[in-house]
């Protein structure tokens, strides 16, 4: 029985389509991040902050890729940022695995799970989509043709939201911490 053969262009436009979706749930993730910060008032830890700075270098990474014809790396800028979200996630749970007094779970959880065990999820999914990725479609390819104009578009739209909630969150980061230390309590410059 012979394998399952695509023509390279069908293999090109998979490769943009899974790009596109994990940038789209990544900036999901991250736009419910900032909506639990802005309409719940759960104020990010500093390891938080560590977190969606690796969450956006992912995307970033992601992004990259997408431009990209004839080299991976931003699927290497992705992959060290997913794994760099990944330690940080680490870190943070294991330091409130038993939460000692004064110091437990910053915010809600989600489903019964607290966000920096939610960060080690999302983490290792990266890693292994993105590993996942690499294993059934291999290296760069140059597309025979342009890509397709919608598949175009989304890219464009989903930059642009990409960078409006990457520079909201620098704002609200810049409101909580001012040039200091970062803590939880309140946003110091808006006090």
């Amino acid at each position: 029985m012979p394998g399952l053969r695509l023509e390279p262009s069908t293999l090109v436009l998979l490769d943009r389509l899974i790009l596109l979706l994990l940038t789209i749930v990544l900036s999901a993730i991250l736009t419910a991040a900032m909506v639990m910060q802005f309409a719940f008032g759960e104020i990010p830890c500093p390891l938080c902050l560590l977190q969606r700075v690796a969450m956006f270098g992912c995307c970033f990474g992601l992004l990259h890729q997408l431009r990209s014809h004839r080299s991976e790396r931003g699927g290497g800028i992705a992959l060290l940022f997913a794994l760099l979200l990944l330690i940080i996630a680490s870190r943070q749970t294991l330091l409130d695995l038993v939460p000692r007094p004064g110091h437990a779970y910053v915010g809600s959880a989600v489903f019964g799970i607290h966000m920096p065990v939610w960060s080690v999820v999302i983490g290792v999914s990266l890693l292994l989509a993105l590993a996942l990725r690499l294993a059934l479609f291999g290296g760069p390819r140059i597309p025979l043709h342009a890509e397709p104009p919608p598949l175009a578009r989304a890219t464009r739209l989903l930059e642009l939201y990409v960078v409006l909630i990457c520079a909201l969150n620098l704002v609200s980061v810049v409101l909580q911490c001012g040039l200091g230390e970062c803590h939880t309590s309140h946003y110091r410059l808006l006090t």
